[in-house]
């Protein structure tokens, strides 16, 4: 049964099915709507926004519901504009107890028609599962706020332009995240979000947690050992980049270098600078990229041309790594004080609780799993980060 949830972010005012909308006796046997929201417990219900790849009910609204869509998306937003005129919170306060009933019904009507298209016309994803559990985690970071303080921040304060971008900073204070804001599937922000995957790395000095220090989880050279994964070789021990220098260039430079001449060669398909028969692009791509295009070991598929094919199949492996991990580490934190916090790329930013600690090695050998090699590193604050040994 199609349905839509009139919600407030984890407490579901109403439900919309079948040309009714029920306040207090819900029905049962609801299994598809548009997207997932805080209320949604069912691990059963499906997202036409995932079999979608993450388009927008207008991109996804088929041309025969264009007008009765339009004429509804007119009518929200000339009142989502009162309430910004009224500098009323949507954050705070739930939309769907401030909208007229008759707009409500009209509103969750053209979601239920363009959900049933969606679903009548695409063919699930493979890494459903995946995206699902991802997009249900990214939703969950949007609502928790982050702990902005320019205490301690004394030297983000002596230039104009820097104090500029503190005030700045400070106007918003959560992290929207877009699970298909990428062709790789890296994780992009939405406008109007904290901008935690662009700002200078001075200024997450002013991400403080609400706990009592950050706990960060970042791979050893993430891209590369995900090249090593893919080709079935043994994760090196320490630091990947002096492997290499070692193994493959002979010591015969520096690490610096040695990471440099590496990605050169790796994502430049007429690079002929490493010279390994371990180290084989063409079997890569003999496996994981067919018919133009590429699948990865998490079941995502990306259509791609030969030569940015390895680049994708590297970049989505990691990424979608990264969102595995961290779905397996949510789950453990749950019913703890600590939790993700937020991501940057290969990064995981877990809020610590103090008494959480003796899950840290639990967390490590989940984020370690595979055998790939991290670095752990707590603070209290996001850049004073200090690396700890386990």
């Amino acid at each position: 049964m199609y349905f839509q949830t009139l919600d407030d972010k984890k407490e579901c005012v109403g439900i919309y099915t079948d040309g009714k909308i029920f306040f207090d006796d819900m029905p049962q046997n609801l299994k598809r709507t548009w997207s997932y929201t805080g209320s949604i417990e069912d691990d059963g219900v499906e997202y036409a926004h995932i079999y979608a790849s993450g388009k927008s009910l207008e991109e996804a609204c088929p041309e025969d519901l264009r007008e009765e869509f339009i004429e509804s998306q007119k009518k929200l937003k000339s009142c989502l504009k009162s309430f910004y005129t009224s500098k009323i919170s949507l954050r705070e306060y739930c939309i769907f107890d401030m909208i007229p009933h008759r707009f409500l019904m009209q509103f969750c009507e053209i979601r239920n028609k363009i959900t049933e298209h969606v679903f009548q016309t695409c063919e699930k994803p493979k890494n459903y599962e995946l995206l699902s559990e991802s997009f249900k985690l990214l939703h969950k970071i949007k609502y928790q706020e982050l702990n902005l303080d320019v205490s301690d921040c004394r030297e983000l304060q002596i230039k104009e332009k820097d104090r500029q971008k503190v005030a700045e900073l400070l106007q918003t204070r959560y992290v929207d995240y877009n699970l298909f804001g990428a062709a790789t599937g890296r994780l992009t922000t939405n406008k109007k979000s904290f901008p935690i995957l662009t700002i200078k790395k001075k200024f997450r000095r002013l991400i403080k947690p609400n706990n009592d220090w950050f706990l960060q989880l970042d791979y050893n050279s993430a891209d590369v050992r995900t090249f090593i994964n893919l080709i079935g070789e043994k994760q090196p021990e320490g630091d990947v980049h002096e492997w290499n220098v070692k193994n493959l260039f002979g010591g015969s430079c520096t690490r610096e270098e040695a990471k440099v001449r590496f990605f050169a060669w790796l994502f430049n398909p007429e690079s002929e600078i490493v010279q390994n028969p371990r180290y084989n692009r063409d079997n890569i791509l003999d496996k994981w990229y067919k018919n133009g295009s590429i699948s990865n070991p998490y079941r995502r598929k990306i259509n791609v041309d030969e030569r940015r094919a390895l680049s994708y199949l590297v970049q989505s492996t990691t990424n979608d790594r990264i969102l595995d991990r961290a779905i397996e580490i949510d789950e453990l934190l749950k019913d703890r004080r600590s939790y993700i916090s937020f991501f940057i790329h290969d990064e995981i930013a877990i809020d610590f609780a103090h008494e959480d600690r003796d899950l840290i090695p639990q967390i490590k050998n989940i984020f370690e799993s595979g055998g790939f090699k991290s670095n752990i590193s707590v603070g209290k604050n996001y850049f004073d980060l200090k690396e700890i040994k386990q």
